[in-house]
């Protein structure tokens, strides 16, 4: 990263587009996948990709680019994972924020917008998120591939951060 005059230049991540977690696990990763009109093209991309690395993946839509509502998406996704019908769930739109915030009302899901291999190894190594969220129209696609290759070759990891992850289901459960 470099900065200057108050502008920072992020400097493209390499990707190897390969998992590092054995096959047995990955076809054990059944995926639930949506997203609205501005994710539309990058989903298909990546539904592509998974889907050639083993994954089972299950579509939600949108299966266009007419204009629609995130939210119905991002709730679908957030649904089959709460229900245990998907393992993980990937959702796309603009910016990933507010499809984020909107699976995250799901009880049970931990929904991260995930913008480098960072924060998508932070989401599921502290956090143990569950579902990621992609900004189809501010991340490219080799930084999104790479973003997806971490996050499902970084595993939960329990301690203190199980600790954590109680409170936030307390809190949760609060609502009720």
């Amino acid at each position: 990263m470099i900065r200057t005059n108050r502008i920072t230049v992020i400097e493209k991540e390499p990707t190897t587009n390969n998992f590092t977690i054995d096959e047995q696990i990955i076809s054990q990763k059944r995926i639930s996948i949506g997203s609205d009109h501005t994710g539309f093209k990058m989903k298909n991309i990546l539904i592509k990709y998974l889907g050639e690395r083993g994954f089972q993946l299950n579509d939600e839509g949108t299966f266009d680019e007419k204009s629609c509502d995130y939210l119905d998406f991002a709730k679908a996704v957030a649904l089959k994972v709460a229900t245990g019908n998907a393992d993980f769930g990937i959702i796309l739109d603009a910016t990933g924020i507010p499809s984020s915030i909107t699976a995250n009302k799901i009880k049970g899901i931990r929904a991260a917008t995930c913008y480098n291999a960072f924060s998508a190894k932070s989401a599921r190594e502290h956090n143990d998120a569950n579902v990621l969220v992609l900004g189809a129209k501010s991340l490219g696609e080799e930084t999104i591939k790479t973003i997806i290759e971490v996050w499902f070759s970084t595993n939960f990891a329990g301690g203190r951060h199980q600790r954590r992850l109680d409170k936030i289901s307390s809190i949760e459960n609060e609502k009720d």
